[in-house]
Order: structure tokens, then C-alpha cells, then sequence
């Protein structure tokens, strides 16, 4: 057993980042014995944070990358149609152009995303269940809902035309039940009537606020011992290849190891570590109605918005749209219009009550690499800094597992799954 191993309490860690993730790995690292201190400028679940806007939704069938094959004939029509699930901004597509032509690569063949699919699936497959556990362990459990996932087609023929991304889910243990119409409309009576044919993912869960979860993550592990600074990192304090510390807004921090969970701006933090990490924000937009005239008994997945459509404690949450445009750029709040009008015209009840309902609006940043995997691993230039980012669309359904993954790699035992699809060195 190496001297890591052996001596686990002696080890101080500071985690970079309070999201999911983070909280997810400060959780683990305080099973396991460690001192951790957190480190976020931000409030742990709050509106700034990616974790705090996501779809809600837990599903293991969430293995499908956004890269597939055939997307690059799709790229003229991103770039002239604002009513797409997916935009660019012409104004960033020079910046844009390394991170697309690697982007539309990692998908380019059946073989690509078949690799994508399995390597995401070791990471979502029990993701309710982790879930539900960590969120019993912290007085939370009411917040994770294992209601199923509904994705809803106007025929089977439209649920045939994602014939591929139908097989990768199976292909890794996704199982489903289909449903006909009348089977559609007793679950989701809201549901307009042009949805024929269903698919519900039974195993599929949601949590019924996000923030507020994270948040309640946060305070468990503050009360397991963790110690949370408002601050913001900026790089390592790195001597003969080993950590000596954090290097924050508010001084040093002296620690053994550090793990980068800072979503987007992980990038920064990497490069400090001896890694250039080919990351876009796939910019992501929500709307809430609150008070709405229903409450979903299932989340929805119209195919025609492709948006997810969960009733949570706010209210009905309508969140979708991929912007790939600069880190920097105002929020083009179009984007939040266009996802209400998708939500009217998937329930009619809601024709009337958006007139005078409170509409929350929000916009994030997704850390998407081009493969759609995330950064798991030891950095190339100190074995003490580990990665955790990258998560891009499965952020929130992969957080436990990603925790329990780098608490096993900083303790030296054999790991929870599998590391080597995440490591760092796929991109030197």
C-alpha cells in the first residue's frame, strides 16, 4: 500500500468549485477521512451556477453525444436559424472554428459515438439510485423525484428517424416501454394531442430543485467537517512537480492535493496544471412559469423542441437550447422566448396563463469538450491536481459517481469505474 493510502487523514484537499461535482467530491473525500476546504466565489446552488439551471432530469439515458454522425451538414442551418435547437453566433465562429472541426470529428463516426455512449453510460447507468442516497444522506431526499422520463413523438415513424440514439441507450442497458396515445394521455393529460407515441424510461428520475440541492450537499459536508472559503482560484503553488498550494483571491491555501470542479472556467485552471483542455461553454437557457395551471406527473421531452419540461418546486422549468458563442457575450434572451413558445405549444393550457404568470429567465455556461466526456484524471503536469470537469449535459446526473471516481483516484484504490475514457492525455 503506498504512503497515500495509508495515511488518508493526513491529507488536506481543496476542492475548486461548489457545484454538483464539487459538493460530490468533498462528500467522498470526507468519507474517506480527508480534511477538505471548498472553494467557490459564487453561493453554493445559486443562480450562477450551471447546477442551479439544468433540465432537473436524472436519466441514464442521457449516454447520446450532441456530436453525431451527419451534424456537419446541419452547421449552415445553426448558423442562419435562431429558432434551432442549436445556434451559433457568426460573430464567434472564427474563435469557435478549433473547438467545432474537433466537435464535428468526435462524431463523425458510428464507431465514435458508440465509444462516447458506453464511456458516459459508466457514468449515469445507477444515477437515480446514487441520487437518492446521497441526497437520504443529506436530509434531503424529498428533492430526488423517481417518477420515469417521458419523451414524447408526434408518430413512431419520428421515433424512428433517431434510430441511432435509440440503439446506443440499448446498447448500454437503457429500457423502455412504449406508449400509444391513450397511454400518453392519462399520464400527461396537459400533453397537446399531436404526440402519438411515447417512450417512457422508467428508470429515470428528477430533482425537484436543483439549487436547493446543492445547496443542501454543501451544508452536509460542512457539517461532516468540510470548510467553504468565498473565493476564487487562480492557479497552483507547484514545487518540484508536487502541490504546495491553492493559489486564491484571498491568499495561498496550503494543501496535498486539489480537485478542479469549477465548471467552465476549469479551462484556466488546468492550463496552470500543465494542461490545454480543448472546452466550449455550450450556453443553455431556462424559463419558469410559476404557478402554473398543472403539474407534470413525468418529465417531458417533446422531440420537436427537444427540451426538457419539469415540474419542479418554482414551477414548470422549460430548459433546452445549445448557444455556442463567446464566454463573454450578453445573453441573448431570444433564446428564453423561443423556449416558452415551444412550452405553449406543447400545452395548451399554458395559452392563457403565460399572460399573467411570473416567468423566471436564466442562462449558463455547459463545460462541453468535443468528445462530450468529461476531464477525469491526475493533470499531466502534477499528479496532486485532479481533474473534474467537462460534464457538459449530465453535469448534475453524474456528480456522485464523479465524486466517488476522484476520491478512489486520490486514495490510490481501485476505482469505482473505469478512468481511463475521461483522462486528460486525449487531448495532448
Amino acid at each position: 500500500m503506498n504512503s497515500t493510502a495509508s495515511q488518508p487523514a493526513a491529507l488536506r484537499v481543496v476542492v475548486i468549485g461548489a457545484g454538483i461535482v464539487g459538493a460530490a467530491c468533498a462528500i467522498e473525500l470526507l468519507r474517506d477521512g480527508y480534511h477538505v476546504t471548498l472553494l467557490d466565489p459564487g453561493e453554493p446552488g445559486g443562480t450562477q451556477a450551471t447546477s442551479y439551471g439544468n433540465a432537473a432530469w436524472l436519466s441514464p439515458a442521457s449516454v447520446v453525444p450532441i456530436s453525431m454522425p451527419g451534424l456537419w451538414k446541419k452547421i449552415p442551418g445553426y448558423l442562419f436559424d435562431k429558432n434551432s435547437p442549436l445556434t451559433i453566433r457568426w460573430s464567434a465562429l472564427p474563435s469557435l472554428l478549433p473547438w467545432l472541426i474537433r466537435f464535428i470529428w468526435a462524431g463523425a463516426s458510428v464507431a465514435r459515438v458508440e465509444a462516447t455512449a458506453r464511456a458516459l453510460s459508466a457514468l449515469l447507468h445507477d444515477a437515480p439510485a446514487r441520487h437518492r442516497a446521497l441526497a437520504k444522506e443529506a436530509g434531503a431526499e424529498e428533492l430526488i423525484v423517481s417518477s420515469g422520463l417521458l419523451y414524447a413523438y408526434p408518430d413512431r415513424a419520428a421515433f424512428n428517424a433517431e434510430a441511432l440514439a435509440w440503439r446506443l441507450r440499448r446498447d448500454n442497458g437503457v429500457s423502455w416501454k412504449e406508449l400509444d396515445a391513450q397511454a400518453i394521455s392519462e399520464l400527461v393529460p396537459e400533453l397537446d394531442r399531436r404526440y402519438q407515441f411515447g417512450i417512457l424510461v422508467e428508470q429515470g428520475a428528477h430533482c425537484a430543485d436543483p439549487g436547493a440541492y446543492v445547496s443542501a450537499l454543501v451544508r452536509h459536508a460542512l457539517a461532516q467537517g468540510a470548510t467553504l472559503h468565498r473565493a476564487k482560484a487562480s492557479g497552483f503553488d507547484l514545487q518540484n512537480g508536487r502541490l504546495r498550494a491553492v493559489i486564491t483571491d484571498i491568499g495561498a491555501l496550503a494543501c496535498d492535493r486539489a480537485v478542479i470542479a469549477a465548471g467552465i472556467h476549469s479551462k484556466i485552471l488546468a492550463r496552470s496544471a500543465g494542461d490545454k483542455i480543448v472546452m466550449e461553454s455550450e450556453r443553455g437557457y431556462h424559463v419558469v412559469i410559476e404557478n402554473p395551471p398543472f403539474k407534470l406527473a413525468v418529465p417531458v421531452m417533446p422531440s420537436d423542441a427537444k427540451t426538457g419540461n419539469t415540474s419542479t418546486l418554482a414551477g414548470l422549468r422549460i430548459a433546452g437550447q445549445v448557444e455556442l458563442t463567446r464566454m463573454q457575450a450578453a445573453p441573448d434572451w431570444t433564446r428564453a422566448e423561443t423556449l416558452l413558445r415551444h412550452a405553449v405549444a406543447t400545452y395548451p393550457a399554458l395559452a392563457a396563463s403565460t399572460k399573467t404568470a411570473v416567468i423566471q429567465r436564466w442562462m449558463g455556461h455547459r463545460p462541453s469538450t468535443t468528445d462530450g466526456r468529461p476531464v477525469l484524471g491526475a493533470a499531466s503536469g502534477c499528479r496532486d491536481v485532479i481533474h473534474a470537469f467537462g460534464h457538459g449535459h449530465i453535469g448534475l446526473a453524474s456528480g456522485p459517481v464523479s465524486g466517488r471516481l476522484v476520491a478512489d483516484l486520490i486514495s490510490g484504490r481501485p476505482t469505482v469505474i473505469d478512468p481511463a475514457p475521461y483522462a486528460v492525455k486525449r487531448f495532448l
